[in-house]
């Protein structure tokens, strides 16, 4: 089955009851958790936005102290599904500063972890690439943020 263009979708809810919406992302809330992911930051969290980066900056934590230590291998994948998730819960948010303010604080943890970043290229990299991608995004934003960001990136660099 070839799925149909978001503009046909959207047509096509517009001829819908409000009972038959409720029971359409019913039913996909019920088939991906991604899904069910999105429609409770929809309906719960979006109204506070700084509630929802501390709850995010609280499961990076999580996912930071969970993180297998004992070969580099190990590092690098956990750091790569926590990167992962931080992207998937930016889509979430389609706020720019927020996307900003979680990565930065991604790369502060993954700073101060410990074995060190520095003895692993890979791991550098990483961090030197979402570095680039935030100051990118910071630069489309309000100039005093632009400026509260840059701080904050100038103390991860240090």
């Amino acid at each position: 089955m070839k799925a149909v263009s978001v503009i046909t979708i959207k047509k096509e809810l517009e001829h819908r009851s409000a009972e038959e919406l409720m029971e359409l992302c019913l039913r996909l809330a019920k088939f991906k958790k991604e899904n069910k992911e999105l429609l409770t930051y929809l309906l719960f969290e979006s109204h506070d936005e700084a509630g929802y980066i501390q709850v995010v900056k609280q499961e990076i934590d999580e996912q930071f102290e969970l993180i297998n230590t004992n070969s580099y291998f190990y590092i690098k994948k956990s750091v790569r599904k926590i990167l992962r998730n931080i992207k998937k819960y930016a889509r979430y948010s389609l706020k720019k500063d927020t996307e900003v303010e979680l990565l930065l604080y991604f790369c502060q943890k993954l700073k101060g972890f410990k074995p060190s970043i520095k003895h692993n290229v890979t791991l550098t990299n990483i961090f030197e690439r979402q570095i680039l991608l935030s100051k990118k995004i910071i630069a489309t934003l309000h100039e005093d943020l632009q400026y509260d960001y840059n701080l904050m990136i100038l103390d991860i660099e240090d």
